[in-house]
């Protein structure tokens, strides 16, 4: 495992110097925040959990920490990076507004003056996906929100789709925010839910692509599948192979990364890619037309998210182990991707 870890963080340095010393690049990062939830019980028995009495014992003091390290993590984009700034921020597991507030606030990031965009979603356990921006680098234009529909199961309750469109810089991007159905139940006996999902966000996309077919479209978030299942190679259609993706397609980076044992999660020894940040045809250099293209992509995977205790050692360091509080930051890695002229 400490190998694995080794080489892993080697490779990333290595590229993230390669394509991050030019002027004029940007970065468009994701970041699940791992149950960000304030101290006060609004949601019943979900909610509790999260909660002064609750059997986390949720207090303002915890919570406080929490935002702080999650800052720290946020600020550190920019400084490990060669100050390439990350001007938007997708972000999951989130209880409220009020809990981002307080983030773009915090210490380590409040000189940014990021902007908060969000949406309160039906998901059963009261979590929703959310957006940061900077507003010296993007300037939203609209917000669209896409509910995912099961036929046949009208009961079934999950996290909108976020939907923000804008300009970074003089290109027009839409960013689709993503919490994809869980894994409950077997990745095999669910998997249909995010397939589901996969072809919601294409059908978003293509939507798009109908009023303006040269702008550009980013789907991301915490989409509970690796590159290569189903939702995400089938359902959406999103290549490992750059040089195969057409204007209207999407080119999947984070593949390749996770064939040389780069994750973002991991589970029993081993790494999961689920956040990631997936980017149309028309943002890669041999469509962007002058526009804003893909230059490259990272899993943010700094030493001190890193666990060193027992058999966490190498594990992202998350808010609580088996009830324990670890005082952590969440137990994904966040990822981003560069884009340039």
């Amino acid at each position: 495992m400490k190998r694995i870890l080794l080489v892993a963080a080697l490779m990333v340095c290595l590229s993230a110097s390669a394509f991050s010393q030019s002027r004029g690049r940007l970065g468009v990062a994701f970041y699940n925040l791992e149950n960000l939830f304030d101290t006060i019980n609004n949601n019943g028995k979900y909610d509790l959990e999260f909660s002064p009495q609750g059997s986390r014992q949720w207090t303002g003091k915890r919570y406080w920490s929490k935002i702080n390290n999650l800052a720290r993590c946020i600020a550190e984009m920019k400084a490990a990076n060669n100050n390439v700034v990350p001007a938007i921020i997708g972000v999951s597991e989130i209880e409220n507004k009020g809990v981002l507030d307080d983030l773009v606030k915090a210490a380590p990031i409040a000189e940014w003056n990021l902007q908060v965009v969000h949406h309160d979603s039906p998901d059963r356990r009261g979590v929703d996906v959310g957006l940061l921006y900077n507003p010296a680098y993007f300037r939203v234009l609209n917000v669209t929100n896409h509910r995912l529909v099961i036929p046949g199961y009208e009961s079934f309750r999950t996290r909108d789709q976020m939907c923000v469109t804008g300009l970074l810089g003089k290109t027009k991007i839409s960013v689709i925010v993503n919490h994809w159905p869980s894994r409950l139940g077997g990745q095999e006996q669910s998997s249909y839910l995010r397939e589901a999902a996969a072809e919601l966000s294409k059908h978003i996309a293509d939507s798009l692509w109908a009023i303006d077919p040269y702008q550009g479209v980013i789907i991301m978030g915490d989409l509970n599948d690796d590159p290569h299942d189903k939702s995400c190679a089938k359902s959406l259609g999103a290549l490992k192979d750059m040089k195969k993706v057409q204007e209207h397609g999407f080119y999947n980076p984070w593949w390749s990364l996770l064939d040389n044992g780069i994750g973002t999660l991991a589970y029993k020894g081993s790494w999961n890619l689920f956040d990631q940040i997936i980017v149309s045809g028309t943002l890669l250099k041999e469509h962007a037309k002058g526009r804003m293209h893909y230059v490259g992509c990272k899993v943010n995977n700094f030493d001190f998210l890193y666990d060193t205790e027992g058999s966490r050692q190498g594990y992202p360091l998350r808010t609580y182990s088996g009830g324990v509080w670890l005082d952590g930051y969440s137990d994904h890695f966040p990822t981003e991707i560069f884009l340039g002229i």
